[in-house]
């Protein structure tokens, strides 16, 4: 699995085939410069252990 970031960071287009991910980044006009194309595969880190990912357990900062 691929997935192209724009230069923001920000997730744009996941797909299977590298080449589907490039062709997704010249229909948009997006320059080699301005986008980043990573193997989600090789880059996952299963996440082990009792994690709870509730985002309302976080410090109140009012």
């Amino acid at each position: 699995m691929y997935g192209l970031y724009d230069k923001e960071g920000i997730l744009r287009f996941v797909d299977s085939d590298k080449d589907a991910c490039i062709a997704y980044a010249e229909l948009f006009e997006l320059g080699s410069t301005n986008y980043c194309l990573m193997d989600l595969a090789r880059d996952t880190n299963k996440v082990k252990g009792d994690t709870n990912l509730d985002q309302s357990l976080g410090v109140n900062n009012s």
